[in-house]
């Protein structure tokens, strides 16, 4: 893509009401824009960078058994009443208003009470189990403070896989198996996400959250000595830096960070609610056996922001950057030498574009300081720049975004150079 085609454009200071690094910079960087507290454009950069996101997540899932389907955003209230969380949360939590005729409706904010009866449908026997469905979706949740940019917005992206099964112990053998694919997925996506045991809440004794360390995080975990799996302190309040880990695996580090995932082990408390059975081999009724498992493309996305840059802009992890190369003509005051730079740029994007490397070239007319500036802002992981110094070595600069080093690799090479970094 033509910087000069992309409608959008970055700013010189970010803004002032911004108290976080992924709202200050995605906004700053042109990959979001605000329409009100908790609610974003997805702006073409930043769309791509959720779409990438979306399509890690989607492969894993489909990986173990998940059929995608979409369910509706606009819900009615009888589900939920049924489950007796109409009330409870209720519009605490929950989007709730008056349709047409009166009748009660809201916003998803999850899908329990949709999902449910949807499975019960159709799963009946015994041979019809264990079933597994997930959706990618916007959510909605009544914030009364939204905050951390897209971390914790009324308006949000989501992932939210059900599993549905015979017995208690199929459903915990999915639950290990989800929980081994979120681990993947995160690997995948750049950045660390450690297990973390917490409360089940109304649910199980045990939930897992995936936790990312970083100093704006806004949960307080403690992490085992080999940094693979941790407590949230809210199961352990009364643990502090050092202790001993509740499996005697060592002294555990205390650190903040911000939850990406989680998975739940539901058993039967919303097939109950709807009454629904299976009829198994003998011909008798037995209950179905449920669990719920969430992450957050777009919250996944500010994480990334939010443990991968630095005074400069974002650093993307090239399986999630919106495109993996920018490529930046600079100015010469000399005509001939400018028509060269130009030329030679035009010739290695539409080569790029012949090999399917997506490249982002800034190609406007603004001063080195200012592209060279943005480049960082925006965070490709690998940044070229033709300019009358390389153009005299025949070459281009080479630099990694995540690096402070560049170096000059000759024109004949570039491509195969490209090409490999991308693939590799």
């Amino acid at each position: 893509m033509r910087m000069t085609h992309l409608f959008t454009k970055t700013q010189k200071e970010p803004p002032k009401e911004s108290e976080s690094a992924n709202a200050r910079l995605l906004v700053q960087a042109g990959f979001v824009d605000q329409l009100m507290a908790g609610v974003y454009t997805y702006l073409p950069l930043g769309l791509k960078v959720l779409q990438r996101i979306q399509s890690i997540v989607r492969e894993e899932m489909d990986a173990i058994g998940g059929q995608e389907i979409l369910m509706p955003a606009l819900l009615p209230a009888e589900p939920w009443k049924t489950t007796g969380r109409w009330k409870d949360p209720g519009p605490e939590v929950m989007f709730q208003f008056k349709g047409l005729g009166k009748r009660d409706v809201g916003l998803g904010w999850t899908h329990e009470e949709i999902v449910t009866p949807l499975v019960q449908k159709f799963a009946k026997s015994y041979k019809d189990f264990p079933v597994a469905v997930y959706q990618m979706q916007d959510k909605f949740r009544n914030e009364l403070r939204a905050k951390s940019g897209i971390l914790r917005g009324r308006e949000f992206n989501m992932k939210d896989l059900y599993s549905f099964h015979t017995s208690v112990e199929d459903m915990e053998a999915y639950y290990d198996k989800v929980l081994e694919a979120y681990k993947r997925v995160f690997e995948r996506c750049g950045i660390v996400a450690i297990p973390t045991e917490a409360s089940g809440g109304a649910f199980s004794k045990v939930s897992h959250e995936f936790q990312t360390p970083t100093e704006s995080g806004e949960d307080t975990i403690f992490v085992n000595k080999a940094g693979d799996y941790a407590w949230n302190k809210e199961m352990f309040p009364k643990m502090k830096d050092g202790d001993d880990a509740p499996d005697g695996s060592g002294p555990v580090k205390e650190t903040k960070a911000i939850e990406v995932g989680n998975i739940f082990k539901l058993k039967n408390r919303f097939t109950d609610a709807f009454k629904f059975t299976f009829v198994d081999e003998k011909g008798k009724k037995q209950p179905v056996y449920m669990g719920c498992y969430g992450i957050g493309p777009s919250r996944v996305m500010g994480t990334i922001v939010e443990a991968s840059h630095d005074e400069r802009g974002m650093i993307w992890p090239k399986s999630v950057a919106p495109m993996p190369v920018q490529l930046v003509s600079l100015q010469s005051k000399d005509k001939t030498m400018q028509e060269k730079i130009e030329n030679k740029s035009e010739a290695l994007y539409e080569d790029f574009k012949k090999l399917g490397v997506e490249v982002l070239w800034d190609n406007r007319d603004m001063s080195i300081g200012e592209k060279l500036a943005d480049a960082d802002l925006i965070g490709l992981p690998l940044r070229l720049v033709v300019s009358e110094k390389t153009l005299k070595e025949d070459s281009v600069e080479w630099k990694l975004r995540a690096e402070k080093e560049m170096q000059l690799v000759k024109l004949q090479d570039v491509l195969e150079e490209v090409v490999t970094f991308v693939r590799e």
